[in-house]
C-alpha cells in the first residue's frame, strides 16, 4: 500500500497551500493533485522526487510511512525530535541569500526552518547556531558570498560594542554589521560597516527580531581582497574615528 496521496495531502495542508499552489510547485495540473490525494492516481516518479526535495524526506518516507499520525505525534514532529536526540554536535541551519526574504516571515516557524539545509562544525561549543550568506562589499575585507556562522543572543544586554553580529530587524531585514549600543538612547543600536564607504545607521531595539554573534566566517578560497599596509591603516583609522565620534555623541 502506498501512502503517497495521503501524505501529499498532509504535507500540502502543513504548508497551507491550496491545490493550485501545490500543483504549481510540483509542475502538474491542479486536477492531478485532487486525483493523487483521493488515491485515484499515483504520483509519477518525477513528482515524488520534487515533493521529497521540497520537504527533505526520502522516497521510503513518502510511500511507506503514514505521516499524519505516528503514535499520536505527527511524523515530521517525531522526525525532528529524532534528529535532535541523535545529534552529537551542533546542527547549523543555513540561510542562503535566496531564502533571506522568506526568513523574515519564517524565522520562528519550525516548518520553515526544517526545510533549510543544515551542516555541522564539530569545533563549536554547545549552543544554538545559524549560518547566513552575505552579499555586497559593506563588510570588506570579508568578501561577498561569505557565510557567517552565528550563535544566538537572547538578550540585547549581552551585546559587546564593536563586535560583529547578524541582525534581523523589521526595518533592515538580515544584515551583518558591527554593533554599538547607545548609552543615552537604550532603545537604539548603531550598525557599522567595516567598509568606511558606508555610513553607520541606527535601528530601534524594539524592531530587532534576532541577533546572532559571529563566531566563524566561511568563504571560498582566493576570494579575499588583497590590501596593502596603507589601505589597511586607513581603514582602521577611519573605523576608530567613527567609533570615537559615535561614543562621544552617545555619552
Amino acid at each position: 500500500m502506498s501512502y503517497a496521496g495521503k501524505n501529499l495531502r498532509y504535507l500540502r495542508k502543513l504548508r497551507g497551500w491550496t491545490q493550485e499552489e501545490c500543483a504549481n510547485k510540483l509542475k502538474v495540473k491542479r486536477s492531478l493533485i485532487g486525483a493523487y490525494e483521493e488515491e485515484r492516481a499515483e504520483p509519477k516518479l518525477e513528482v515524488q522526487k520534487i515533493l521529497c526535495d521540497i520537504f527533505k524526506i526520502s522516497f521510503e518516507d513518502l510511500l511507506l510511512k503514514d505521516m499524519t499520525n505516528v503514535k499520536g505525534i505527527s511524523y515530521l514532529d517525531q522526525r525532528r525530535k529524532l534528529k535532535m536526540s541523535e545529534a552529537t554536535v551542533a546542527e547549523i541551519q543555513f540561510v542562503p541569500v535566496k531564502a533571506a526574504a522568506g526568513y523574515m516571515a519564517g524565522y520562528a516557524d519550525p516548518d520553515f526552518l526544517d526545510e533549510l539545509n543544515t551542516f555541522t562544525l564539530p569545533m563549536l561549543a554547545p549552543g544554538q547556531y545559524r549560518a547566513f550568506e552575505i552579499l555586497g562589499d559593506s563588510m570588506l575585507p570579508t568578501p561577498s558570498g561569505s557565510v557567517i556562522v552565528g550563535e544566538r543572543i537572547d538578550d540585547l544586554d549581552e551585546l559587546k560594542n564593536s563586535n560583529t553580529y547578524v541582525v534581523l530587524s523589521k526595518s533592515e531585514g538580515v544584515v551583518y554589521k558591527r554593533v554599538v549600543k547607545n548609552n543615552r538612547a537604550k532603545n537604539k543600536l548603531t550598525l557599522i560597516s567595516d567598509n568606511p564607504q558606508y555610513e553607520p545607521y541606527h535601528v530601534n531595539a524594539e524592531d530587532v527580531l534576532e541577533v546572532w554573534k559571529a563566531v566563524y566566517i566561511m568563504q571560498k578560497a582566493n576570494t579575499v581582497q588583497r590590501w596593502d599596509v596603507n589601505q589597511l591603516a586607513g581603514i582602521v583609522n577611519n573605523l576608530q574615528e567613527q567609533v570615537t565620534s559615535l561614543k562621544k555623541k552617545m555619552n
